[in-house]
């Protein structure tokens, strides 16, 4: 049996998936923010429940906010404080007497939406989640790709090509991302970037959800603001789809229910792609809230 925990600033969800990848199982409590102790005895408690439930000692992955540090094995996190520079991995993985895989995050949605069971077709799955920043997951073969310091999939975090001044005038200034940098394509893709557009070319302050009830009340400032929007995030994928060439991206992430992003998003793609290179398939995630469990569960598949 496969338990994939989602450890999150506020709860941690714990799900049960059997070998065929179905959930049996699962349990949410809150989080022990500040005490290290705590949470290592939260952690250790549900996963004896889940053995009580399934009759045997299940394997466990962890998805957390944040990133293991190969180097010394610590964790970088802003938003766990109780797990922030702890050898979380070993430490779980010696209480529990097993092994504790873990990953951040996003990685986990990517890896939970790549075991779909028709995305299971596509070899490389590109996950993007647009929400309140931007991030994802590079899955191969049904391995998550991490690199040397675990920051694949940090997307939010490129730059900005040169084509998107295009779109958004040669003259704009670039605000200072959370990274502390200049010039992340988070700072214009993610939903904060949707309403920094708005309010670029409008003059007027809207969040995501009141511009795009205009949207579909016909606003011409909404729609051309969305088809903006669009090209814009076209842009940023060109680069990203020549690096990476995947079969399949899937978005997750508040934005990616915003069906106006889909309608002919792989026309406007192509254009910034090399000339042989044919589009990847774009679909919406499919496991919403669940994907982070699923994900932390499916990092001990295919051994």
């Amino acid at each position: 049996m496969y338990y994939g925990f989602d450890v999150g600033g506020s709860k941690i969800a714990l799900g049960v998936y059997n070998p065929q990848r179905q959930q049996v199982w699962s349990k949410r409590v809150a989080t022990p923010k500040d005490d290290y102790a705590a949470l290592l005895d939260v952690l250790v408690t549900l996963t004896h429940e889940a053995d009580a439930f399934c009759g045997e000692h299940g394997s466990v992955g962890v998805g957390v906010p944040g990133l293991p540090v190969p180097d010394d094995g610590t964790l970088f996190t802003a938003n766990l404080p109780a797990a922030r520079g702890q050898r979380f991995q070993a430490d779980l993985s010696q209480r529990l007497g097993r092994e504790v895989r873990i990953d951040n995050d996003a990685n986990c949605f990517a890896l939970s939406e790549a075991w779909d069971d028709e995305f299971q077709a596509y070899p490389v799955v590109l996950g993007l989640i647009l929400g309140t920043g931007v991030g994802g997951g590079l899955i191969v073969d049904g391995k998550p790709v991490t690199g040397r310091n675990y920051v694949v999939g940090e997307f939010g975090h490129m730059r900005l090509p040169v084509d998107a001044l295009d779109v958004l005038g040669w003259d704009v200034e670039l605000p200072v991302c959370g990274c502390g940098k200049r010039g992340c394509i988070e700072s214009w893709l993610a939903g904060p970037g949707f309403s920094r557009l708005w309010q670029r070319y409008n003059q007027s302050a809207l969040n995501a959800p009141e511009i795009i009830t205009r949207y579909y009340q016909g606003d011409a400032q909404a729609i051309a603001h969305t088809e903006r929007y669009k090209d814009l995030l076209a842009v940023c994928l060109g680069n990203l789809l020549t690096m990476v060439d995947p079969h399949l991206v899937v978005l997750g992430g508040g934005l990616s229910n915003f069906d106006a992003l889909f309608e002919g998003l792989e026309a406007r793609v192509s254009r910034h792609l090399l000339p042989v290179a044919r589009p990847p398939r774009f679909a919406r995630a499919r496991h919403g809230d669940a994907g982070g469990m699923r994900g932390a569960a499916f990092l001990h598949v295919k051994e």
